[in-house]
Formats: structure tokens, C-alpha cells, sequence
């Protein structure tokens, strides 16, 4: 494995590894065009962490503020055909990054998009950069934070079908994630009392139980569990009305009960600015919010602006 020594602790600036994600998709695009944003040059020193071909392929002159771990590699990825090589080539980038991580040659890490049915090919196990990442560092709890300039979102339920929503939706499960929202507010961003807003499950947040129970059963006491604890949580909400921005002022984040609940709002109002934190980890971790996109994969029509958004965000948390 290709190695990078422990850096000086006395630098100003953190040193941010960033791994390429799939090769057959838009990450070393989008990476190398954020890289060459003159305002980020400014923010860190950096650690690329690709393929030998992929990174001769998008880095083509001297970065004076870049170091680059090429993996031994010689295959030809081609565009917007993931494979097994692909998969396991970006499952690999992201262990060198952990590793260097561990031993200190890092501070941060910025992950462009991975494909997991690529991946899986070769780890079946994989269930994303969120989950393997906590399993890395052994975190307890971990959570994919949505975060935009003037919005903050997590997911309770991550990537599950439709249907295994309910039954993952718990007294528990509500009260950790708004345990992890109130801690990571103060630890990161430093609010002080932090306020969230925390979504109903059902349509109306259920309308008093005419429109199903969760709400009555499972969310409301988690609410009423936080603010036993101090945490200055507040709903359920519905859904359908709580985007409104002149309601979103009076909190700090949202916690929505599902994936395209969350998403949809956030990513409609924010999509090239969005960035996907990792919180509950002893490490910062962000990526951009959108996928490997392989349908633009090779023509140069990716836009930066999320993994541009994503390296700002991990310098300056």
C-alpha cells in the first residue's frame, strides 16, 4: 500500500484526502475541476488517492499544494461502465484513506461518488461510504447529515425500501439520531442551544392517529425523551409544510423520517451546493450529495460545485 508520512501538527492548514469514488464515473472529473478553484487552494493541503491512469488522466499539471497516492492499477476504465475492476478500485482508494486517516497523515476526508453495486461485486457487505466508515472507526452511531447554506437535514432511515420504513422507525431510533443532531450542532458548528424540527412519518403527521400511528407510538415520545435530556426538539411536523422557508428559520436542522422526505426538499432547493457530512465519526468526512452519474461520465459536462462545496465544508468545520 502506498504510504504518505504523518505530517507536522503545527500546520495551519488541515491536510484533506480525497478519494476519486468510482472511476468510470464523474469523480476524478469533478475533482480535478475543484481542485483548480483558486479560493480552495487557500483552505488546505491535499491528498488524491486514485489509480495510476485515472489520476494521469484528469491531473495533467504540477499542483504545488496536491500529493498524489496512485494505486498500482494499470487497468483502462472506461466511462460510464462501471465493472467489478471499478468497484474495487474505489472500495480500495477509500481504504488507503482510512488508513491514513488512522495514522495521522490526514486530518479530513472528501469522498467523490462510489457506485455500491459495483462494489458489491467484490463485497457483497457494502452498504455505503456511511456505514462502512462508522465500521472503520468503530462509531457507535453515524448519521448522512444534509447540509446546505441555509438548510440542515438528516436521514433517520437511510437507504431502505418504502416499505421497511415503519418498522425501523422506533422510540430509540428517533431519540439517537436527535442525541447525534444535538451533539454534532454544538461539537461542529458551535450552536449553543441548538433547535431541530423533527418530521411526522405520515401524511399530516398521522392527524392525531386517524392517519396512522408512529407519530402517537413512537415519534412524539422520542420528542418528549430529548427534551427530558435538554435537547430542544419540536414536531412532529408535516412534511408537505414544513419546507416553507419562513418556517425553517426557527431551527437549526430537520430530521426526516425518510430518505426522499428529506431529500427532495433539500436537493430541489440546494442540489449544486448540497454536501453529504458524515456525523457521529471521530473524523470529519464529507462528499458531494449526488451519485456517479455515468450517463455524463467522459464528456466533461460535470459540474463541481457540490465537491467544491464539500472541500470547503471539511477545511472549515
Amino acid at each position: 500500500m502506498p504510504t504518505l508520512k504523518s505530517k507536522s501538527r503545527k500546520k495551519a492548514k488541515p491536510t484533506i484526502g480525497i478519494t476519486l469514488g468510482d472511476p468510470c464515473g464523474i469523480g476524478p472529473e469533478i475533482t480535478a475541476k475543484a481542485l483548480k478553484n483558486p479560493s480552495l487552494k487557500r483552505l488546505a493541503q491535499f491528498v488524491v488517492i486514485g489509480s495510476q491512469k485515472v489520476i494521469a488522466t484528469h491531473f495533467k499539471h504540477t499542483y504545488k499544494n496536491i500529493h498524489f497516492i496512485a494505486t498500482d492499477s494499470t487497468h483502462t476504465f472506461l466511462p460510464g461502465k462501471p465493472t467489478k475492476q471499478s468497484g474495487g478500485a474505489s472500495l480500495k482508494y477509500l481504504d488507503i484513506a482510512i488508513n491514513l486517516l488512522k495514522k495521522k497523515a490526514i486530518d479530513r476526508l472528501v469522498t467523490a461518488p462510489v457506485c455500491k453495486e459495483a462494489i458489491c461485486m467484490s463485497y457483497a457487505k457494502f452498504q455505503g461510504h456511511t456505514e462502512y466508515l462508522a465500521g472503520a472507526f468503530h462509531a457507535k452511531a453515524a448519521g448522512m447529515f444534509f447540509v446546505a447554506p441555509k438548510l440542515r437535514i438528516l436521514i433517520a432511515t437511510r437507504h431502505m425500501a418504502l416499505k421497511d420504513v415503519p418498522s425501523h422507525i422506533t422510540q430509540k431510533s428517533i431519540f439517537a439520531n436527535l442525541k447525534l443532531m444535538h451533539a454534532s450542532l454544538k461539537d461542529l458548528y458551535k450552536i449553543r442551544k441548538p433547535s431541530i424540527a423533527v418530521c411526522g412519518l405520515n401524511p399530516h403527521a398521522g392527524e392525531a392517529g386517524t392517519i396512522g400511528k408512529e407519530e402517537i407510538t413512537k415519534i412524539i415520545p422520542a420528542i418528549k425523551k430529548a427534551k427530558t435530556s435538554k435537547i430542544a426538539a419540536y414536531g412532529p411536523f408535516a412534511a408537505d409544510t414544513l419546507f416553507q422557508p419562513e418556517k425553517l428559520k426557527q431551527f437549526d436542522a430537520v430530521l426526516a423520517m425518510y430518505h426522499d422526505q428529506g431529500l427532495i426538499p433539500i436537493k430541489t432547493l440546494y442540489f449544486d451546493q448540497l454536501v453529504n457530512l458524515t456525523i457521529g465519526l471521530p473524523i470529519i468526512r464529507t462528499s458531494p450529495a449526488h451519485g456517479t452519474a455515468f450517463d455524463i461520465a467522459g464528456t466533461n459536462k460535470a459540474n463541481p460545485s457540490s465537491m467544491i462545496a464539500a472541500i470547503k465544508l471539511a477545511a472549515t468545520l
